[in-house]
């Protein structure tokens, strides 16, 4: 089975899905995380639809799973109430107004980076199963 690869990231104010393997580019939008997942769907639905050929024949057939990838910046924000950048900065060594660059979207991690942002909050999250 193919797998259609969805980026996901944080701009402005809104979640970002978005894929150009459709044949054309699927872009949707929504203030949450499982919302932009759903909006994408229906904007991907909306797109085959109309589809004049331009998609893959596995795309059009359904031979698919969506996978999302996650930048730096939907990361950071989904955490958002749960993990403070303050913790993400003191399990990281990273300073937290890089951190809040990295969540804004101003800045994109090197992927040393982006490596030491997910194994922090790896360990965060061990650390507090632990309890």
């Amino acid at each position: 089975m193919k797998k259609l690869i969805v980026k996901i990231s944080w701009s402005g104010d809104n979640y970002v899905a978005a894929t150009g393997e459709a044949g054309g580019a699927v872009f949707a939008t929504s203030k949450t995380f499982e919302g932009a997942k759903k909006a994408f769907a229906d904007a991907l639905q909306f797109h085959l639809e109309g589809d004049e050929g331009d998609a893959p024949q596995w795309l059009v057939s359904g031979g698919y799973e969506t996978e999302y990838q996650l930048e730096i910046s939907a990361i950071l924000h989904n955490l958002d109430g749960v993990v403070t950048r303050s913790a993400i900065s003191r399990v990281t060594g990273i300073n937290v107004k890089q951190i809040g660059h990295y969540a804004m979207g101003i800045r994109n991690p090197r992927p040393e980076q982006r490596k030491k942002i997910i194994e922090g909050i790896h360990r965060l999250g061990r650390e507090l199963s632990s309890v």
